[in-house]
């Protein structure tokens, strides 16, 4: 054990909120556990080895994610190295979470997926340490590739795989209405016309506007969506690709998911490059895909969802010092997405 590498630059053992994380970055407690949590996920394993620990993610007294690499001995001598992502978090284990990915990994998100759409595989859980385990998956986040020669091949195919979620069937009891998502944005709205009260009557005025967008989204049938479908969601591994973080899934509006997509896009595009359309032709290839495959989106219904996204970032905007810089100009984008534009 003196050998364990330990990177923990959040100093996480100090959180009051979550006591535990102090065993989880003990290698000792570390290997006892997994060899009574883990050892079972591995029918052929004969021994587990911890290798290193890395605190990768963290938000004092709330949550946490740590990387533990492991070493599996299988009983043929043949050695495989893992590494497992913990995600723990104060108020208590996530079963919810846990359970959902693994109903994915078992309704052919999993080993047994034949269209290369998957979920990265639920390892178990530590019930003492709030937390439970997914396997790391090898790849590159979407966020990097869509700007690349193939990104448009690739959001046809982003556009099937969270078809595929949507198709998949998996009840939650939670949901989210267009009301819901309206009530986000005079939340988030109200917050940024404390920061710039000279904008407030700009932004009141884009919130009405908002209202009245979501009045005209047609009702349709609620489904399995993401919620928090947006590029940095997906890991691509040559043809495969892995669909992350299903902490918000519930039921409610296919269109709502590829509209956030693409008002992350454009987000992007304008942070990165000062222009909208740098990847205008990655967002009409989804949308086009998504619209062929779905049987109750509309392109009305998307661009819609598109528009509420872009409001919600003009709060993210104030929340990041590196983005903060756009809030201006995403006002604007979304005035003229409302047609507010010289009101």
């Amino acid at each position: 054990m003196t050998n364990i590498e330990i990177i923990d630059p959040f100093n996480i053992t100090e959180d009051p909120k979550m006591p535990f994380l102090l065993q989880a970055l003990n290698p000792l407690e570390v290997q006892q556990q997994f060899e009574h949590h883990v050892h079972s996920l591995s029918s052929q394993a004969k021994q587990i080895q911890l290798q290193a620990i890395r605190t990768i993610r963290y938000k004092p007294k709330r949550r946490c994610l740590i990387e533990y690499d492991i070493t599996v001995q299988e009983i043929d001598g043949s050695k495989q190295a893992i590494t497992l992502i913990g995600k723990a978090r104060s108020r208590g284990l996530d079963r919810r979470n846990y359970s959902l990915v693994k109903s994915f990994w078992e309704q052919n998100f999993g080993k047994n997926s034949k269209d290369d759409v998957f979920v990265p595989e639920p390892m178990g859980m530590i019930e003492s340490w709030n937390m439970w385990f997914q396997r790391k998956v090898p790849g590159i986040i979407a966020t990097k590739l869509l700007a690349e020669p193939g990104g448009i091949n690739l959001a046809r195919q982003i556009a099937r795989a969270v078809h595929k979620l949507h198709q998949a069937g998996i009840s939650s009891h939670r949901s989210h209405t267009i009301a819901d998502e309206l009530q986000i944005l005079r939340d988030r709205i109200s917050i940024v016309a404390e920061i710039f009260p000279e904008r407030q009557k700009r932004l009141a005025r884009i919130l009405d506007a908002c209202d009245q967008l979501g009045a005209s989204i047609p009702e349709v049938t609620p489904q399995g969506i993401h919620r928090d479908f947006y590029p940095d969601q997906i890991i691509v591994d040559g043809n495969r690709l892995y669909l992350l973080d299903m902490d918000l899934y519930c039921q409610g509006d296919p269109s709502l998911d590829i509209g956030n997509f693409i008002g992350h896009i454009i987000e992007q595009s304008l942070r990165t490059s000062g222009k909208i359309s740098t990847l205008a032709d990655r967002e009409a290839a989804l949308k086009k895909e998504f619209l062929r495959l779905s049987s109750t989106a509309t392109r009305t219904a998307v661009e819609s969802y598109t528009t509420l996204t872009l409001v919600r970032h003009i709060y993210l905007s104030t929340q990041f010092p590196a983005r903060q810089p756009f809030t201006s100009s995403l006002i604007e984008l979304c005035e003229q997405r409302l047609d507010l534009a010289g009101c």
